[in-house]
């Protein structure tokens, strides 16, 4: 029985590979061929710079720095004259980053960005911490949409934009009501007021002065 259930899975493995055998292959041959990775994948952390300028996006806002829950983006910046903050170095430590993509979240100046780059392994460990040079390097050619100029033409429009005033629109206002429909107060006259005096009054006042019927003298 063991010998024919041997054979039994014999056939049926080289069923499977004959099935197999005619198409292409699935397998890459790395390093020589490489999958194309998802646009949004995460992969090493990168500094972007200005399309036009060269130079780095980064303001020192260290938000991405707060927002990592590892601790492994480190910011050291000072204030110039004008009290502006001044990147002096950006460092990144590959060994403990967990590549959640937090800090491209927080960044709110198209400053840094996971790229889809993943070939970073090396055999010493400090190779893996990227100071500010390293990492706008590999930056450079990674793309990404620019939004800053959009948010700048936002702020832009909002200030020229005419302050709000509490006066009611004209479409919201009541119509004026016209002269004619007011009533006009009656005059006071003191002949119409005696005239509309009740005759039960008259009467009283006439039996007032006549004697009675019957009295004696």
């Amino acid at each position: 029985m063991g010998i024919v259930k041997d054979l039994k899975n014999l056939v049926l493995g080289l069923t499977i590979t004959g099935k197999h055998l005619g198409r292409h292959a699935i397998t890459l041959q790395y390093p020589e061929e490489k999958m194309e990775m998802p646009p949004r994948s995460r992969g090493i952390v990168v500094l972007l710079s200005d399309k036009e300028t060269g130079e780095l996006n980064c303001t020192a806002c260290e938000l991405c720095m707060r927002a990592c829950p590892t601790r492994a983006i480190k910011i050291v910046s000072h204030r110039d004259e004008n009290k502006r903050k001044v990147l002096d170095s950006f460092v990144v430590d590959n060994t403990i980053c967990c590549f959640c993509g937090l800090c491209e979240e927080a960044c709110n100046f198209c400053a840094i960005k996971m790229a889809q780059k993943y070939e970073f392994s090396t055999t010493n460990k400090e190779d893996l911490i990227w100071d500010i040079k390293r990492l706008q390097e590999v930056g450079l050619d990674v793309p990404y949409e620019d939004t800053r100029k959009k948010k700048k033409a936002a702020s832009a429009v909002k200030k020229s934009a005419p302050p709000k005033t509490n006066k009611p629109d004209a479409a919201t206002t009541p119509a004026d009501k016209p002269k004619s429909e007011t009533k006009p107060q009656e005059p006071k006259d003191e002949t119409s007021a005696q005239a509309k005096k009740p005759a039960s009054d008259e009467k009283t006042e006439g039996s007032s002065d006549e004697a009675p019927k019957g009295g004696t003298e």
